[in-house]
């Protein structure tokens, strides 16, 4: 052959394999932190000092030996919380307990076909988890196989409708019920297990989707303007046909959202109904324990139950909207196109909280009081409702009402006078005066609340409510700018739910004779500044009456004129400052304004993190670490944040490993740390019980020790704004008190095991439609924004406490500190057209100035360009929930972006030096890095395809020039 011949062939060869080897190189380098994710990243290894040899490292210890020793005795703890949180919704003619029926047949496709929990990252693994059959059969009941069967082999071929993350074409709505023909067909084995019918009714959720409100090509039955949260044709048909074939029909919902069930509630042939949410690993066997008399319920509902969704204020401003006149475009490198699986849009959503502070019992209780509504109409189940299997009466012990700057306490002793032992809730409720046309305010509000240990027939135990006077202020953001407490007479009533007032219980009046202005230094006790209007462009959107491009804010003095109504042809039309709101961040600008200078950077220290370890947040020991680390270590830990911080060799920081999710340790990376299926947030609100909360903490606590888990993307504290959030089933409830107590609760019971929270979604997130295309511009004026979104984060920023201990002696002796909160993370949508993380008034100025938060701020997944890092950084949200390099930082060289890669650095290492990632590490260790095997592969493979591209070069060489030679 020709040497030209052979020079063509040979030579592309070469070069294609020499570049192959090139690029998957490069690959690796820049798309490191996503492989490691996937094959590991290698392990650190830390030395202590001679010096420290046999001094007490374990800052924290588990209570269990083993992980099989935690997982039962969550189990039980699922099983306790599920026993506490399902609501007896109705008992007609005490129908339940079963106690001697015990041949039952189940029906509904949840029978079969139960839903454990929701999907997206609050998902879990329920693969062992107690079916509701199982719940039953271990209650010692005896279930129908026949009918039983049928029903799983029908739901095995017709698939539930599920929610398809970020993918509205993929994902569907079907109710998937039996169809009543295929029960009848069965009707012969009724005879045999006619102890009651039990009909499962169940609703899923998840992340990336909302529930529809058409369910139009989803049911063959539809009728026009039927959603997915009613009963659809199959369910009403199997529900006649049990009332026909059964002497005691109940209903189990099966749901962690609310359901409209007044024609059920109505329904004299349904003698009880169960609000069972969505109950994890082991709550099926509190089920089948309540319908066996084992289990007395109380469980309180945690929202509304209204009779009529569509009536709602929310309804109307609950979607799909799209402004018409903006095409939103982010620049984004081609490593991050090419390295994300984005599906990229120009849309620029929004939606209107035109309700106001009106939602849910606010607004039913409001609009009563008004006599806007008819609540027996309106309402099927009050917030707060729940009923027992025996009797409970309560008496005020005392009374204490303090100063404006005190308290109102009341002492409450609660007696069981019915026959069998239970556990009662005492809910707790102010009424604010209202003036028309003045602030805002619903006619109840939930100040307080408490429930009882078990009480045996004829105990009695007392129980003592507080809140601060300062809580019942209400946020003036038109006037007064600052949260105001006026005067005039208050209402504290005790409430067995939010509308029935206790019997033998009178209220107690509260009189404010001078109004209150919460404003400069008079600020309220628990916040660290003034606290005045953050969010005055976003409240700006409102207006008292009709304005084009303008939302009518709802109002109590005119609840028929300011309903809500969908956005009218002009909302859709974005103006100006809603245009320029949606352009990219510029950060030359923001370098441009920054009136500071560069910080040092890799002057190199002997410290390491464990020596900061119980040192308040500004010692100066902490510039000098900082001062040591490099602009690119630094940054590689801010951009490589999806569940885990990366180590940093040079100060001997270890990785640290943070899972989803709130049902319980969850990874779709690494499914070997998923963990037992905790009921829905959903559910366990429905408990109303603080000690729970704090018990389910300390147990992922434990879970957390035995699997080297140190932070946790939980709890979640959005509220149930609308029935048809997607994610209800991961938020606590619409009220943000009984929301804030359990978050806290939580958080404060996996903190005492070192574990910080990521609290999140930080913050308006409660609707999942159109949440990564390209942020929702979610509107709310700053009083709903301050007195319902931001109150659970606030509540849990300023009570959440993590107990340090850390050697403080150069002989070992230790020492205990206190920090607070540690995590928060903040969220895909817009404050009006600011992206959340990168808003500085909410991630700053309220979170850090005026609440004092000291930990560090994560971004929701971002893989899409306009969620800026150098936006969050400078704004406040420090980790970007990312493998490098989907994102990438646009400056690392200004004095603007060296400033903020250092305090966003600062954030997160002051919460790892302070959690239970230095278990075991004494100041003065050591590390070594062993990077992973496949890195090891690369590096031989490299070496190995390298030497055999240089052979073959030489042997083409020696060939050519032989063939030379010889011609």
């Amino acid at each position: 052959m020709p040497n030209k011949r052979f020079l063509w062939i040979w030579v592309p060869v070469l070069v294609t394999v020499t570049a192959l080897i090139i690029a998957a190189n490069v690959a690796l380098v820049v798309g490191g932190g996503w492989v490691a994710s996937q094959l590991g990243s290698g392990t650190y290894t830390f030395t202590n000092s001679e010096e420290s040899e046999g001094w007490d490292t374990e800052y924290y210890t588990a209570d269990f030996a083993t992980i099989d020793d935690v997982d039962a005795a969550a189990k039980e703890l699922v099983e306790e919380i599920a026993a506490g949180g399902i609501v007896l919704a109705k008992n007609d003619g005490a129908a339940l307990p079963l106690a001697s029926a015990r041949r039952v047949t189940m029906l509904g496709r949840a029978a079969a076909d139960p839903v454990f929990g929701g999907a997206g990252s609050g998902s879990v693994d329920t693969r062992s988890a107690v079916t509701a059959r199982g719940g039953l059969e271990g209650a010692g009941f005896e279930i129908n196989e026949e009918v039983y069967t049928a029903i799983e082999a029908f739901a095995a071929e017709n698939r539930r409708g599920h929610i398809e993350m970020d993918n509205p074409e993929a994902s569907s709505y079907t109710i998937g019920e039996l169809p009543v023909a295929q029960y009848e067909a069965l009707q012969g084995s009724f005879q045999d297990f006619a102890d009651a019918g039990i009909v499962f009714i169940g609703r899923p959720g998840g992340e990336g989707g909302d529930l529809t409100r058409d369910m139009a090509g989803w049911d063959e039955n539809a009728v026009d303007g039927q959603h997915q949260l009613e009963l659809n044709q199959d369910e009403r048909d199997l529900i006649e046909l049990a009332k026909s074939s059964f002497d005691t029909v109940v209903v189990v919902v099966n749901a962690s959202t609310t359901m409209e069930l007044g024609d059920l509630q109505d329904d004299a042939g349904v003698d009880a109904i169960l609000l069972a949410g969505s109950p994890g690993a082991s709550g099926f066997s509190a089920l089948g324990g309540i319908l066996a008399g084992d289990v007395n319920p109380s469980g309180r509902t945690a929202d509304v139950w209204a009779a009529d969704f569509t009536k709602d204020p929310t309804y109307a401003n609950f979607g799909d909207f799209i402004y018409n006149n903006i095409e939103a475009s982010f620049p984004v490198s081609a490593v991050e196109r090419a390295t994300s699986n984005a599906t990229l849009t120009s849309d620029a959503p929004f939606v209107n909280y035109a309700e106001g502070i009106y939602i849910g019992y606010r607004y039913y209780e409001t609009a009563a009081a008004e006599g806007f509504i008819d609540y027996d109409d309106a309402v099927v189940y009050p917030f707060g409702h729940g009923l027992s299997y025996t009797d409970f009466a309560w008496r005020v012990v005392s009374s204490e009402a303090g100063a404006v700057d005190g308290a109102i306490s009341v002492e409450v002793e609660v007696t069981n006078t019915g026959a069998v032992a239970g556990r009662d809730v005492v809910e707790l409720y102010y009424s604010a005066p209202y003036t028309p046309g003045g602030i805002e305010k619903a006619e109840v509000v939930l100040g307080a609340f408490a429930k009882t240990d078990m009480i045996e027939p004829g105990a009695s135990e007392t129980l003592t409510l507080e809140f601060a006077v300062e809580d019942m202020a209400s946020y003036d953001h038109l006037e007064n700018r600052a949260y105001v407490l006026e005067a005039g007479d208050y209402e504290i009533s005790l409430r067995t739910d939010s509308h029935t007032l206790a019997d033998g219980v009178e209220p107690i009046a509260y009189t404010v004779d001078e109004t209150v202005v919460y404003s400069g230094d008079n600020h309220r006790s628990t916040d660290l500044t003034e606290v005045t209007n953050q969010f005055d462009g976003v409240s700006e959107q409102f207006a008292a009456a009709p304005q084009d491009g303008k939302v009518v804010s709802m109002s109590r003095a005119d609840f028929a004129g300011t309903f809500p109504t969908a956005p009218s042809e002009d909302q859709y039309v974005a103006g100006d400052a809603i245009v320029a709101g949606f352009a990219p961040w510029d950060h030359e600008a923001a370098a441009d304004e920054f009136d500071g200078d560069k910080p040092a950077t890799g002057k190199g220290s002997d410290l390491t993190l464990i020596d900061m370890r119980g040192l308040a947040k500004d010692d100066p020991q902490w510039a000098e670490l900082l001062d040591s680390l490099t602009v690119s270590e630094m940054s590689d830990l801010l951009l490589n944040g999806a569940y885990q911080t990366a180590g940093i060799g040079s100060i001997a920081k270890p990785q640290t490993l943070e899972p989803d999710g709130p049902a319980g340790f969850s990874s779709f990376i690494n499914s070997s740390i998923n963990g037992v299926a905790y009921p829905s947030q959903f559910l366990i609100a429905q408990t109303w019980d603080v000690d729970l909360g704090t018990e389910m903490g300390r147990m992922l606590g434990n879970e957390a020790l035995h699997k080297g888990i140190n932070g946790w993307y939980a709890p979640a504290a959005n509220l149930h704004r609308s029935p048809f959030g997607g994610r209800n089933f991961e938020y606590y409830s619409e009220d943000p008190l009984l929301s804030g107590k359990l978050l806290t609760a939580v958080a404060n019971g996996v903190g005492e095991k070192g574990v910080y929270t990521m609290l999140k979604h930080f913050a308006l997130n409660e609707q999942e439609t159109n949440r990564v295309n390209n942020g929702i511009a979610t509107w709310a004026t700053e009083q709903t924004i301050r007195e319902l979104y931001l109150k659970p984060f606030e509540m849990a920023v300023k009570d959440i406490t993590m107990d340090v201990s850390y050697i403080a002696g150069e002989d070992g002796t230790r020492a205990d500190t206190t920090i607070g909160a540690a995590g928060i993370m903040s969220s895909f949508n817009r404050i009006g057209t600011t992206w959340a993380g990168g808003s500085e008034a909410l991630m700053h100025n309220v979170l850090r100035d005026e609440w004092g938060f000291q930990g560090f701020a994560i971004s929701d997944f971002n893989l899409y360009p306009y969620m800026n890092p150098n936006q969050g950084i400078s704004a406040g949200t420090d980790l970007t929930l990312t493998f490098q390099p989907s994102k990438s930082f646009v400056d690392t060289k200004s004095a603007k972006a060296v400033t903020d890669i250092r305090n966003a650095t600062h954030n997160i290492l002051y919460t790892v030096a302070n959690s239970n990632a230095m278990n075991g590490l004494a100041p003065g260790a050591t590390v070594d890095y062993t990077p992973p095997s496949w890195v090891y592969i690369q590096y031989a493979a490299t070496v190995v395809l390298g030497a055999l591209v240089l052979l073959g070069a030489f042997l083409v060489w020696r060939r050519v020039r032989r063939h030379s030679t010889a011609g």
